[in-house]
């Protein structure tokens, strides 16, 4: 099926909905003030070496220190040695042997920050082009895993001769699959450009600096997210659409002419009611389609997913009722990961199924689903619990990160105390003050709705509790307040 890729454009911010069938399936957004950090090189100052954690902070000029792992320490592999083991063999020497306050790295970010945590770095650099990724300090060419392993090989030799004497290490991406030989060799000298930049600025510059930024998202749309399938990319902006058109004609002559420049009135974003979409993607609730639905749950650590019957009673028994619920939300999930960019453990409850074939046909459609995912993705069998337990990689924010914050009201918990439960506090909160103070009189200022308690339910009690501690109190009803809020002034 053929997708189109819509991109609503303005100043302070640029959005990026890939819609298949008419149903969004992706979106990706960048603001101006916030734009990702991923793939960025700096020139960093080690600020701290933690031998207890084997890590050490970097200062990269943010406002919060970014984090080193010895793991993410790059040594060369010597004569004969894979990378991997090498790469293991660097782990084994205690990070404290490696680095130094106050030493100066060339850093790379490789995971945005995220909650409290600051950006993950890597001293391996590696530069992204169209078709190949540029790895300075390594000598390997190696070939993306979804390019037929027949074709390997073949494509391998052709870049080794492209490379030649001048060294480097590169990865054919997906993309270079049936790329011509000028084409790589464009992308060579385009990436050998880049980091002679970055090697230049980094003696030019101080620490804490930027030596090289990753493309906007309205550029890496035509590097990464162009595919076969992908039949136009409409553009909402004409300024921005001819710069994209310029930038894609020099180094994307295929994706470029995809472009269009959408000119409807309605906003682009109206054509298939992508808004609604997002509002729906920061719910808890998935409705589907057969009457079943999702409840999906977010937190620091992982994310759970609920698979719930709902009124679906359309399948001849039970048993077919379950399965085709269950089938339904493999694709649903698989949508949902992708739309709300979901990362980390994922835990999936689907309706619990008594036929083994039935589990095995919701596990392959699950996976055939998530195999489209743009992003890395490893999902397990169904566990002794029933659970489906798979990881997604985590890069940058998810959607519901970005756009939302934590109620002020709840805290996020995503429920407050009753008003009794808070009327009973101010009573406890009342005999604890009078034991401490002798004032004239007690004033209780809270919410409307606690205030109406003490008036009515809860009056003989408040009288109770007036007489035994021989004080007077009144009551201020303050609307402005939410219902857990109170404040008692001694008067």
């Amino acid at each position: 099926m053929q997708e189109d890729i819509l991109i609503n454009w303005s100043p302070q911010e640029t959005r990026v909905a890939i819609v298949e069938g008419g149903a969004l399936q992706e979106l990706h957004v960048e603001r101006s003030l916030e734009r990702g950090l991923v793939s960025n090189v700096y020139l960093g100052k080690v600020a701290r070496v933690l031998p207890g954690m084997q890590s050490a902070f970097i200062d990269i000029g943010l406002e919060r220190a970014a984090f080193l792992h010895v793991a993410d320490v790059w040594h060369p592999p010597a004569e004969g040695e894979t990378i991997s083991s090498a790469r293991a063999a660097a782990s084994q020497t205690p990070i404290e042997k490696q680095v130094f306050e106050g030493q100066s790295l060339m850093v790379q970010v490789i995971k945005d920050p995220i909650g409290t945590k600051g950006a993950r770095l890597s001293t391996q650099i590696s530069i992204a082009g169209r078709m190949l990724v540029f790895l300075p300090q390594d000598d390997h060419i190696g070939v993306s895993q979804k390019i037929p392993a027949e074709q390997r090989e073949a494509l391998r030799q052709r870049v080794q001769t492209l490379v030649g004497d001048l060294g480097g290490g590169f990865i054919l991406r997906t993309n270079a699959e049936d790329a011509s030989d000028l084409e790589l060799a464009d992308d060579i000298a385009y990436l050998r450009k880049a980091w002679k930049r970055i090697r230049d600025a980094a003696t030019r510059l101080p620490t804490a600096s930027l030596l090289h930024q990753d493309l906007s998202l309205l550029q890496r749309v035509l590097r990464d997210m162009v595919g076969e399938r992908t039949a136009s990319i409409r553009v909402d902006s004409l300024e921005q659409f001819e710069a994209l058109k310029a930038f894609g004609v020099e180094f994307m002559p295929a994706a470029a002419q995809k472009l269009q420049h959408y000119k409807g009135e309605r906003p682009i974003f109206d054509l298939h009611s992508i808004d609604e979409d997002i509002a729906k993607a920061l719910g808890r609730r998935v409705d589907l389609k057969s009457g079943g639905y999702l409840i999906v749950d977010q937190t620091e650590a992982l994310t759970t997913v609920d698979v719930n019957t709902g009124g679906f009673v359309g399948a001849r028994n039970f048993d077919d009722t379950i399965f085709k619920t269950n089938l339904e939300a493999a694709q649903a999930i698989a949508r949902q990961l992708r739309l709300r960019n979901l990362g980390g453990i994922i835990l999936v409850d689907f309706i619990d199924m008594e036929r083994e074939d039935h589990r095995q046909a919701v596990l392959t459609e699950m996976r055939k689903q998530l195999a489209r995912d743009r992003v890395k993705t490893m999902c397990g069998g169904f566990s002794q619990l029933g659970l489906v337990e798979m990881t997604r990689k985590r890069t940058r924010e998810s959607l519901a990160h970005m756009l939302c914050e934590p109620c002020p009201t709840c805290q996020g918990r995503g429920q407050i105390k009753t008003a009794r439960s808070v009327a009973y506090d101010i009573f406890r909160e009342i005999l604890r003050e009078a034991r401490q103070f002798n004032p004239k009189e007690f004033r209780v200022v809270a919410s409307p709705k606690v205030i109406e308690l003490f008036l009515d339910e809860e009056s003989q009690h408040l009288a109770g509790l007036s007489e035994f501690i021989g004080k007077p109190v009144s009551l201020q009803s303050e609307g402005a307040m939410g219902q857990e809020q109170y404040d008692i002034v001694l008067m």
